[in-house]
């Protein structure tokens, strides 16, 4: 796959400022692993009058069916044969959409340090694709980049073959795009149209892509008069994400219709919902405390203990202090939902060396989970009966022993703040049982007595004057090196 981005200047204004915006050097060919091939940046011309920037993708066959199974991931035709026979080491698509979110992230971002006034700057580009997937023919191109303020928008169908002409078109297209443009808002309209024109993408749709859309799509897909086509296409034609994206972006042309923020314009709309949502930003807060009390603790070496959808993990991961990070689940479906979230499938080698999803059961002792500087269980002990946490005491403070272990559970004195919560039930109605701040610090300070550590408490979200906080915080730090030489109760699981 092939990409030529290319600019001209003067000697007030090179052309070479171009590898300040792409972040990669003019005079250098450089490599990049992706995780279904390499991607390789050079500059074909670098001049202070004119300069170009090419992006070649070398696709691995292998690791592309490895990856996706051979299914054909996003709804690609001929899923059986795909494997076997395909375009995409040739044709633009999904791939090479991939690749320029991953090569070329800082100027997608708009962001450049060394010369931070360049990104703000509208420059005349031309972008040149040789071969380009185009479901819908050259009258769809026009109708997808016509809108975006491009001079010349020019798809020129590529012949089945020249040398018979009867056999007419194919359904790739040589695409030219000139115009003046802002760097960032090409490579985020080309990040978005790509897979949009393929009609297919080779991973699996996740909800998160919705998110990714809006940010690529920010300041010119709420206005796009093909906003609904474009949306269905990019999400591989998933109703109930396209619906929502469909109402975000409505969201986003209001709020500038009116002059004003869509955080301003959301809150106005979500007013009537006021005690549904507070879970919402609780869970953030605890987020946040965890974070900082791992921070704290100088931790580099993390266990996610009950990871559910892998939220945190994925905080985690945007942190390069962390080297390893694992999160461990008893449910097989939460962990395919977290391995969703990171995106475990196109994630870089580099990336993905730093994290492990696995599955177990803090009920057993497991070898697996020795050695580590922290261990994080948020909201998991309250989902055990009661007679069975020595089981997880020991399984995580006896066998385990990390230096540092954050438990969080809710503090049910709070519950009373709750005003859609009824009067004596619990939050959850998973949860066994919750704790007023004594009984849990009782609980917690037996723990840390019997397996030779410290504890300390932190409250988490606001910290009531009567009740407390809704959520309170252990953190346990080891003050005895020894090996534990508590057991389990006879009859537990070890």
């Amino acid at each position: 796959m092939f990409l030529t981005i290319s600019t001209t200047g003067s000697p007030e204004r090179p052309a070479t400022d171009l590898g300040y915006l792409l972040h990669k050097h003019p005079g250098k060919t450089q490599a990049f692993s992706t995780s279904h091939g390499t991607a390789h940046v050079f500059y074909p011309e670098a001049t202070a009058q004119r300069c170009t920037a090419a992006l070649m993708l070398e696709v691995d066959p292998v690791a592309l069916v490895r990856r996706g199974q051979g299914k054909g991931r996003g709804g690609a035709p001929d899923a059986a044969l795909a494997q076997y026979v395909n375009d995409r080491p040739y044709a633009a698509s999904s791939l090479l959409a991939v690749a320029l979110s991953g090569v070329f992230r800082s100027a997608l971002k708009g962001q450049c340090a060394a010369r931070p006034e360049l990104p703000e700057q509208a420059r005349p580009l031309r972008v040149e694709i040789p071969a380009l997937p185009a479901r819908g023919g050259t009258e769809l191109v026009h109708r997808l980049f016509d809108p975006l303020g491009w001079d010349l928008v020019r798809a020129e169908p590529v012949p089945l073959d020249e040398r018979f002409p009867e056999w007419g078109d194919s359904r790739y297209v040589r695409l030219v795009l000139e115009g003046e443009l802002r760097l960032a808002d090409a490579l985020r309209q080309l990040y978005v149209l790509l897979p949009v024109l393929d009609d297919a993408k080779h991973y699996w749709i996740a909800p998160d892509e919705v998110d990714k859309l809006l940010r690529a799509g920010d300041g010119w897909l709420a206005a796009h008069p093909e906003n609904g086509l474009i949306s269905s296409r990019y999400l591989a034609r998933h109703k109930r994400l396209t619906q929502d994206a469909l109402e975000r972006l409505e969201l986003v042309r209001l709020a500038e219709a009116d002059g004003t923020e869509v955080e301003e314009l959301d809150n106005a709309v979500d007013e009537s919902r006021d005690t549904e949502e507070r879970p919402v930003p609780l869970a953030v807060q605890r987020r946040d405390a965890i974070l900082a009390a791992l921070r704290g603790a100088g931790a580099q070496r993390v266990l996610d203990l009950g990871c559910g959808q892998g939220q945190l993990v994925q905080a985690l991961l945007k942190d390069p202090a962390y080297s390893e990070i694992v999160g461990m689940d008893v449910s097989v479906r939460a962990l395919n939902l977290a391995a969703k979230r990171l995106r475990l499938e196109r994630m870089g080698e580099r990336q993905s060396t730093r994290v492990r999803l696995l599955q177990g059961s803090l009920a057993y002792t497991d070898k697996r989970l020795a050695g580590y500087d922290a261990a994080v269980l948020s909201e998991v002990i309250e989902h055990l009966d009661p007679e069975r946490l020595p089981v997880l005491e020991y399984a995580v403070f006896g066998s385990a022993r990390p230096r540092t272990v954050l438990v969080t559970t809710p503090n049910v004195e709070y519950n009373v703040r709750w005003e859609s919560l009824p009067a004596g039930h619990v939050r959850h109605g998973d949860h066994r049982f919750e704790w007023t701040r004594e009984e849990f610090r009782a609980w917690a300070g037996s723990v840390a007595e019997r397996h030779g550590y410290g504890v300390d408490f932190v409250p988490v979200g606001e910290d009531d004057p009567e009740v407390g906080p809704p959520t309170q915080m252990a953190v346990f730090t080891q003050t005895d090196t020894a090996t534990a030489t508590d057991t389990p109760k006879e009859g537990e699981a070890a």
